[in-house]
């Protein structure tokens, strides 16, 4: 049995007619731009996330810069970011010219520790951008206490977390505002890019309409230096047909979960997520850590079974980050997490049969005997 490491056609399948007349109808509607698809979108994922407003956009990462830019955050400044992460988050923070400043994960969890958030802040920083890695929330009580006492705001990143809770409330609900993705991949996604962010803050939400269109409320009539990033209401349709069924796929999500952490327990050379008390975990990924890690994914390839590495190389230590001269040994526990992380299948529409033949094929791997050298 092959196992993809996930089917990204399996919600688009369970869904068809659902999906394709949505799209039919915004093709016949001839509105394919910022129209009453976007509208009832942006009023749906808000009262999903518990948040007031929603603004779609292009991307995840633009829902994150336009944020910041909404914020008036820019050259200058500084913005903490998590040292584990993917790249999107910082690249966000670039994008409006201020300077990442990265911080820790709990080794755990992988989500931005808020015991080492204080000893980053300086006079420059002006947000803490905790990021809902692996579909674990960070911990926003922690880093919304330490972001008031310093006058700070706070800017999700849930681009894996849609849906996840902190004590009962929402990603998305708290904070300043939160930004997701709504890439294919991702637990909520669109038939191709987009994003939104969500916040109770009417002007900044009036900010970021703004800047995603040009800067313009009228047609022609600019009033900021903005850009384009406008999700199309053909994205929009399809997400608001996926949208209902997001808590059941979640559900399943968890009873995958469940599997992989009761029947890989006790496995030599293996440490399964770690999942905080106060979290509810929507388990965009299941990320393990072996220092058999390539032992481990050859196995599995070798049985037809998916992996992925969620990320192989710290963002301090990437080319694009060369110039701000961070060497190796500079954030060691992000190196750790990058050399030993490895992602198994998961996903709502993996079956039970899948699962068992992930589980045999991890077993079968570690349980053998490594030749000498």
């Amino acid at each position: 049995m092959n196992v993809p490491f996930l089917d990204v056609r399996a919600a688009y399948l369970d869904l068809r007619e659902e999906i394709d007349a949505a799209v039919l109808r915004v093709l016949s509607s001839g509105w394919y731009l910022l129209g009453p698809e976007i509208e009832s979108f942006e009023s749906e994922f808000a009262a999903y996330c518990g948040a007031r407003h929603c603004v779609a956009v292009g991307s995840g990462c633009d829902a994150l810069e336009l944020t910041l830019r909404g914020l008036g955050i820019g050259p200058g400044d500084e913005v903490i970011v998590p040292s584990h992460t993917f790249i999107a988050t910082w690249l966000a923070v670039s994008e409006v010219g201020a300077l990442p400043v990265p911080v820790e994960p709990d080794e755990r969890t992988h989500v931005l520790d808020p015991a080492l958030v204080e000893a980053a802040i300086t006079p420059r920083t002006k947000a803490i951008m905790p990021v809902h890695l692996y579909g674990h929330p960070a911990d926003t009580d922690a880093i919304g206490e330490i972001a008031a006492r310093h006058g700070l705001h706070v800017v999700g990143d849930a681009a894996q977390a849609h849906g996840a809770r902190v004590r009962g409330k929402r990603v998305g609900s708290t904070g300043t505002a939160t930004a997701f993705s709504f890439y294919p991949g991702k637990n909520l996604g669109a038939l191709g890019d987009g994003g939104a962010m969500v916040t109770d803050d009417p002007e900044l939400a009036e900010r970021v309409r703004l800047l995603r269109n040009y800067g313009s409320k009228v047609k022609y009539q600019h009033e900021v230096q903005a850009t384009n990033s406008r999700l199309d209401e053909v994205q929009a349709a399809a997400l608001r047909v996926k949208l209902p069924h997001l808590d059941a796929w979640t559900d399943r999500r968890r009873a995958v979960a469940d599997r992989y952490l009761t029947e890989l327990a006790g496995l030599p050379d293996l440490e399964l997520p770690h999942v905080e008390p106060w979290a509810e975990h929507v388990w965009h990924l299941f990320v393990v850590r072996t220092p058999r890690r390539e032992e481990l994914r050859r196995a599995l390839t070798e049985a037809g079974i998916g992996s992925l590495i969620h990320y192989p190389v710290p963002v301090h230590l990437s080319r694009a980050y060369a110039d701000e001269r961070r060497p190796e040994g500079s954030f060691p526990l992000a190196e750790r997490a990058a050399g030993e992380v490895l992602s198994l299948p998961m996903g709502p529409h993996l079956s039970d049969d899948e699962v068992t033949e992930v589980v045999s094929a991890v077993r079968t791997a570690l349980t053998r005997q490594t030749s000498p050298a």
